[in-house]
């Protein structure tokens, strides 16, 4: 099954359009473990274990596991995933961005070496830096166009001589050229709800992926009301609303993966009633 389908699957078998995003931190692993990066794979596979019949979508965030020399638990926990929950695509956080034969060497590392079903892409050095991840068929590739960040500004909204901002000409490549086997999705920050929306209507049929609800403090309603368009995914472009820290640290005690469940499905609950309403 391809990304686009994957994603599609699952969120009609588990009602959900919640990722959880899966950002180790030892430091904040819940008591005898707290510190301890051997438990990177063991605390990440209790909440995928613990919320996967709840999400759309896991997404793994690579520099958690590389910095501290866990890119093979970040294996294991792609093979966990597999087994445990393989209706349920896995989005590697990457944020790759480099051409030629280095793209395709990074695009092996995500696909062939991690399994991933989709990956994050800068697209700052153009489509020559995206086209290698796309020879991967029914695999996804999602753009940073509008982060949540603040410095996102520095480039993002700059007007460029058309009058267009950098994140809008990023949509319209998205959703046109750079498209060119339906893979393409987009990053638009959950604390910019406006700028979702502007991203919507640019890019009607392209998944959105949205980070920012929870610990970073975007409004999910908000969120849902400005890049939710209805059920028909292939028609309309699914939204793919990430929460990390809200869920993963709900708890710092042995009941760590029970409260993450229940973080995790009171989010999920929350961005459904959003969508009713939309």
């Amino acid at each position: 099954m391809d990304f686009r389908s994957a994603l599609a699957a699952a969120q009609a078998r588990n009602d959900s359009l919640l990722c959880v995003g899966l950002d180790p931190e030892p430091a904040k692993f819940p008591g005898g473990w707290k510190g301890d990066a051997s438990k990177i794979f063991d605390f990440c596979a209790a909440i995928v274990d613990a919320t996967k019949d709840l999400v759309i979508a896991f997404k793994p965030q690579i520099a958690y596991f590389a910095a501290q020399r866990a890119e093979d638990q970040l294996e294991r926990l792609l093979a966990h995933l597999r087994r445990v929950a393989p209706e349920v695509p896995v989005i590697l956080d990457a944020k790759r961005g480099d051409i030629g034969a280095t793209a395709e060497q990074y695009a092996r590392e995500v696909f062939d070496r991690y399994g991933a079903d989709a990956v994050t892409l800068s697209p700052f050095m153009g489509f020559d830096s995206i086209e290698p991840y796309l020879r991967y068929d029914g695999k996804g590739v999602i753009l940073l166009c509008r982060t949540s960040n603040p410095g996102g500004d520095d480039l993002q909204a700059q007007v460029l001589e058309g009058g267009e901002r950098v994140f809008e000409r990023i949509a319209r490549l998205a959703a046109g050229a750079w498209n060119r086997n339906g893979q393409v999705g987009l990053v638009v920050g959950a604390t910019y709800p406006g700028e979702v929306a502007r991203v919507r209507e640019l890019a009607p049929t392209l998944p959105l992926l949205i980070p920012g609800i929870g610990a970073q403090g975007g409004d999910a309603v908000a969120t849902v009301q400005a890049g939710w368009r209805g059920d028909a995914a292939h028609t309309t472009g699914p939204i793919i609303v990430s929460s990390s820290r809200a869920v993963l640290y709900a708890a710092a005690d042995a009941g760590f993966a029970e409260a993450a469940r229940r973080v995790a499905d009171s989010t999920r609950r929350q961005l459904n009633e959003a969508k009713a309403l939309r």
